[in-house]
């Protein structure tokens, strides 16, 4: 029985769809199908019941999903198990969002580099789809990442950050510290987004008002959006993590606003299962000195 079958199998049925699974496997559809259908004549049985565009397993593919579980998991279990008897690698891939890049990694590399002194680092900064796909395809050992979800990875909850509407000193709202979404309809706003599903929600937020925010500026990148803010140009919704030394600093003032209350961007650290542990420990351990 090959272990591809089994793996496209569970993929399947991870995702709910050929197509999504074909995807996270860099496959092509059709490639996938045939996995299906090779896996099928060799269990004598259908294994997904298709709707139009849905499928749902067939009561043999249920009763064959645990096996095909613990078959792919003993494999991995196995394979990591002859990866771990290896030396210790010369560099250490990371991957990690802009974020990430720019607030994080130079904490996290010096407490990297007094605990593995014989080791060389190396960072790619992408977003998350991108990065995904090298750890994937083994370009990079671990990845810094927006949350996301795939049986390959083991993923490790590392930072949430809060997303705040950040206000100028000088501007009115900074005194007050709160406010409501009403407030700041007339307001000349910036916009950073970073393509997360957070971001989302703030647009929702926005819906409720009787006419569009007043949205100036649209931007992609944290520092423009922030240095937007400190020139007095607008407001701005923010990650704490970017603005944290100006906040120290006093030149910019976080304004709690009560419909956004507890919108934040999680971090996750991830790794291919069962592999790079000791590497991801350090950095969990390390981002708890420099986060706390």
């Amino acid at each position: 029985m090959n272990i591809e079958n089994i793996e496209a199998f569970v993929y399947i049925n991870h995702y709910g769809s050929f197509n999504k699974a074909a995807d996270v496997l860099f496959l092509s559809q059709p490639t996938v199908t045939a996995r299906i259908q090779s896996l099928e004549r060799e269990l004598d049985c259908r294994l997904f019941d298709r709707f139009g565009k849905q499928i749902q397993l067939t009561d043999k593919g249920k009763q064959f999903l645990p096996y095909a579980q613990q078959i792919l998991q003993t494999y991995q279990k196995g394979k990591h198990h002859i990866h771990s008897k290896r030396a210790t690698p010369n560099e250490l891939r990371i991957g990690c969002t802009v974020s990430v890049s720019n607030y994080l990694m130079p904490h996290l590399l010096m407490r990297l580099n007094e605990r593995f002194t014989d080791i060389k680092f190396k960072i790619t900064t992408a977003p998350t789809d991108e990065l995904a796909a090298k750890l994937s395809s083994r370009e990079l050992d671990l990845a810094f990442v927006r949350k996301l979800m795939n049986p390959a990875f083991q993923s490790y909850p590392f930072f949430e950050d809060p997303i705040r509407l950040y206000v100028y000193k000088e501007h009115p709202l900074a005194a007050a510290g709160r406010a409501s979404i009403r407030d700041i309809r007339h307001e000349t706003l910036i916009f950073f987004e970073c393509g997360s599903l957070d971001w989302m929600r703030i647009h929702r937020v926005f819906e409720s008002l009787e006419q569009p925010p007043n949205i100036v500026f649209q931007v992609d990148n944290s520092e423009t959006a922030k240095k937007l803010v400190l020139r007095r140009a607008g407001i701005c919704f923010l990650p704490g993590l970017c603005v944290q030394q100006e906040v120290e600093a006093g030149l910019l003032v976080p304004v709690d606003i009560t419909e956004t209350t507890g919108i934040a961007l999680q971090t996750n650290l991830i790794t291919l299962n069962g592999e790079h542990t000791e590497f991801a420990e350090a950095l969990l351990e390390s981002g708890g000195r420099v986060l706390n």
